[in-house]
């Protein structure tokens, strides 16, 4: 690899609303279960049209965790270190030392902070009064709020990289974490992201009329690729991987559960929330150029697939002309909702799991395909296959595109 650093995948943590590990979360995905809800919250906000999301319900923190380290901890936060402290574990890493010496950093993002803290800086420009302000306000809103209190929440003190950049924020952290390994800059590094839920989110869609409507029929939406999806629905949680340099995790022993071998991020430069399927496929090439493979050596795509009108079409477009139409993909959001700075990190876990397991999960809700969507293999029920990579494929607003190539380890 003419002198790089190989990077793989010790430790993976996260967090939906259909469960906190792999064995819960894929149980859900066999059996179909969704976990998008009516949001009765969300009556009072009579300008909002939907009504449907995918929370992660009856959350509490870890008992061990401190009143003072909360307090600059709001919920994305919290979900984010949740993810990080069990992917910590999960690589045998969480009581080592040597994470705390310099040698871990941190890449990590989310759409936005939280907005709780957000409203009352609102509040205090609206109302000249600075009720619910308070010294760690900005702290739990500021954009990189989940990077800074992962790095700080575990003492880590290698180099800090947010990436709040909408729905590619936890993608970009695994990308710019496997670079800053692959080019030696330090071994550990924890890469994710994570995402709160707010009624603020849905409008921004419901804004552009790109949410789901259906809301007598919660689980029947959201429905990537299907000729009757009607939108996105927006979900919450976080996920959290520890990527380790390769010499460095078999001084250790470490298990190790994939490794990172491509990733490529451009722009389309045209439309801040229209994308473009040339740029989509060109972030696509690029990773497989980074990983020295060619297109036939892919086995499974998972694909963004938000159930936007534009994002299905022009993403399958671009998946298929790359990779022709006996490509297999399919997308998770169709059980959890749009995690957004979650879905990145969310998907790329499922991505390594299915690839090790062989069994690849479905599109839920998937009756039709969309006949202006790509020609490719849509799986619409569970399917057991065996692969040696798989790509995972995501793109943002302001035309931000992500793609990872993960590589089975034996």
């Amino acid at each position: 690899m003419n002198g790089f650093k190989r990077v793989v995948v010790t430790g993976k943590g996260g967090l939906t609303s259909l469960g906190d590990s792999w064995v819960q979360i894929s149980e859900n995905f066999r059996n179909n279960l969704s976990g998008i809800r009516y949001m009765s919250e969300w009556e009072r906000f009579s300008e909002l049209n939907t009504r449907l999301g995918g929370p992660v319900d009856n959350f509490t923190v870890p008992s061990h965790w401190t009143r003072k380290q909360l307090r600059s901890m709001g919920p994305v936060s919290r979900y984010a270190v949740y993810a990080a402290e069990r992917a910590l574990a999960d690589a045998g890493l969480l009581d080592d030392p040597s994470i705390k010496d310099g040698r871990m950093g941190v890449a990590s993002g989310s759409s936005t902070g939280s907005t709780e803290d957000i409203k009352a800086f609102g509040n205090m420009l609206l109302n000249s009064v600075a009720h619910g302000l308070n010294a760690n306000s900005y702290v739990r809103m500021m954009p990189h709020t989940t990077a800074a209190n992962v790095s700080i929440f575990f003492g880590l003190k290698g180099r800090v990289l947010p990436t709040s950049s909408a729905c590619t924020s936890g993608s970009q952290g695994i990308g710019y974490a496997y670079e800053a390994i692959k080019f030696g800059r330090l071994p550990l590094m924890l890469a994710g992201g994570a995402e709160e839920l707010c009624p603020t989110e849905a409008m921004v869609f419901d804004a552009l009329y790109a949410t789901s409507l259906k809301n007598d029929a919660p689980h029947t939406s959201p429905r990537p690729y299907d000729t009757a999806r009607d939108g996105l629905v927006i979900g919450e949680g976080a996920g959290m991987l520890v990527l380790e340099e390769l010499e460095h995790a078999l001084a250790r022993g470490a298990h190790i559960y994939a490794e990172v071998v491509g990733f490529g991020s451009n722009a389309d430069g045209a439309h801040v929330t229209k994308p473009e399927k040339d740029t989509m496929q060109i972030a696509m090439q690029m990773a497989l150029d980074d990983a020295g493979l060619p297109a036939s050596a892919i086995g499974y795509v998972n694909g963004h697939g938000t159930a936007t009108d534009h994002g299905d079409i022009a993403e399958t477009q671009a998946t298929s002309a790359l990779f022709g139409e006996q490509m297999p993909i399919s997308s998770q959001k169709s059980f959890l909702g749009h995690t957004l700075g979650a879905c990145g990190a969310l998907e790329s876990w499922f991505s390594i799991e299915m690839l090790n397991s062989d069994l690849y999960v479905h599109t839920l809700n998937l009756d039709e395909v969309d006949p202006r969507c790509g020609a490719l293999d849509y799986l619409r029920e569970p399917r057991q296959m065996q692969h040696e990579y798989v790509m995972n494929n995501n793109f943002a607003f302001g035309g931000i595109n992500t793609s990872l190539i993960f590589k089975r380890w034996s």
